[in-house]
């Protein structure tokens, strides 16, 4: 421990054994060892006592919908990764679309990583897209570092990002096995969604009929069979329907190579709650009932469900109607994700060691992000500092994000983020941020 340089001290340091008491020494950005509390300081370090603060590992969100460049308005590098770390998260994957051009091929991945080289807070790495006609594409983008690649099986919502049929799928999916790359999968069926009923105005359960469960359900089981085919590795994103479980229950006991992700807002927020009118709730697929959310919850206690992002999506308030049908689909969770899933998790009996688990370990397993995701040696000494039993009121005004539209609006929240560490360093104490010092990852880091 001579060559420590800081010294972070707690009673509730959450490392991958558990809950202690410990003492984390850091030397170079990196976790050089987990010490007894009251382990003599070693000459030349400094001592950041947090007393009963919780020290949880950063926060690694691998669904991010950034926008810049092109839909800056929407969001951009410098606020998402300023909210990020406002929230405890150190390190966030972008996603392919909403930016222009979207992230498709490999001039287009360099053109990301331009814009976003000197706005990022926190540490950035990209997904790449799949699109019908740039199957020829997916090599190049894997070599130049994207963590892997997303997909839709319905319409996007952006015109320069169309989905894949079944054919498209087979194809890209074939490619990406070829280098075993990882698809991540929007699934939803396209044809149960036109046969659902379409109503537009300001109803919640027009719009929640609209995008049903077996639109998830079918599509789900048409990525597990591709998978199964091809033993390829998939990943199921922003799961909301709870009869897509036993689908995905059942492939993992067979071996196929399928995670499942869900979000802050189907754990937390329930459509019997969503007022008329209230677009602010709209995301797609949707938030469905409480009786829904239990089973989302079961699958996280029992794994069937791996791991929880925000995907956050903002966009301009403008576009956030009163009408359902026209309103933009995403909700913005990036600063408040930590808070909102431990307030819930605590009230279901869950620890800080699950919450953990679910939104920086296994986040960091999905994306191979070694040096992420624990307090361990020999990880990257990212951390979030958090007073796990203070509370607050959201107040839209007091959020990082460009576009400060919530869902969370008025909520009462457990969980104060204290302070945000990357690589050793304090980015952000008291509303007060550093300049940025986040750097673009790679899928080789």
């Amino acid at each position: 421990m001579s060559d420590a340089e800081l010294v972070l001290r707690s009673t509730r340091v959450i490392t991958p054994e558990g809950t202690r008491a410990a003492s984390v020494a850091v030397s170079a950005g990196t976790i050089t060892a987990v010490l007894p509390y009251d382990a003599a300081l070693p000459s030349g370090a400094r001592l950041e006592d947090l007393g009963d603060d919780a020290l949880l590992p950063g926060l690694v969100d691998t669904h991010v919908h950034v926008n810049d460049p092109g839909r800056t308005e929407w969001e951009g590098f410098w606020t998402a990764t300023r909210a990020a770390a406002a929230g405890g998260i150190t390190t966030l994957v972008d996603m392919p679309l909403n930016s222009l051009p979207p992230t498709t091929t490999a001039d287009h991945l360099r053109t990301k990583r331009r814009v976003a080289a000197d706005k990022a807070h926190i540490d950035v790495g990209f997904w790449g897209g799949a699109l019908p006609d740039n199957v020829k594409d997916l090599r190049p983008l894997h070599e130049a570092g994207v963590f892997g690649f997303k997909a839709f099986l319905s319409p996007s919502g952006v015109d320069e990002f169309p989905h894949l049929d079944q054919d498209h799928l087979a194809r890209s999916l074939a490619e990406i096995a070829g280098f075993d790359g990882l698809l991540i999968v929007h699934a939803e069926d396209p044809h149960h969604l036109e046969s659902a009923p379409q109503r537009g105005g300001p109803k919640y359960a027009d719009f929640l009929a609209s995008r049903p469960r077996d639109a998830e359900d079918t599509a789900v089981a048409s990525v597990i069979a591709q998978a199964r085919r091809l033993h390829a590795r998939v990943h199921v994103l922003h799961l909301s329907s709870s009869d897509a479980l036993p689908l995905i229950a059942a492939a993992k006991a067979e071996g196929v190579r399928v995670t499942a992700e869900t979000c802050p807002h189907y754990l937390t927020l329930t459509a019997e709650e969503v007022p008329d009118g209230a677009s602010e709730f709209k995301c797609c697929p949707p938030i469905r009932e409480a009786a829904n959310q239990d089973l989302l919850w079961q699958a996280l206690a029992d794994g069937t469900i791996d791991c929880v992002v925000t995907d956050h999506s903002p966009s301009t308030a403008d576009l956030k109607t009163g009408d359902f049908a026209t309103a933009w689909g995403g909700i913005s969770g990036l600063q408040l994700s930590l808070a909102a899933v431990w307030t819930e998790a605590r009230a279901r009996g869950h620890g800080l060691e699950d919450v953990v688990r679910w939104m920086s370990t296994r986040t960091a397993a999905l994306v191979g992000l070694d040096r992420k995701g624990a307090i361990e040696a020999g990880r990257d000494a990212d951390f979030a500092v958090l007073a796990p039993d203070e509370t607050f009121t959201v107040d839209p005004a007091a959020l990082q994000h460009r576009n400060r539209v919530t869902a969370y609006a008025g909520k009462t929240l457990h969980g104060v983020v204290k302070s945000t560490w990357l690589r050793g360093e304090r980015i952000v104490a008291h509303g007060e941020f550093t300049s940025p010092r986040g750097r673009l990852l790679t899928r080789a880091h």
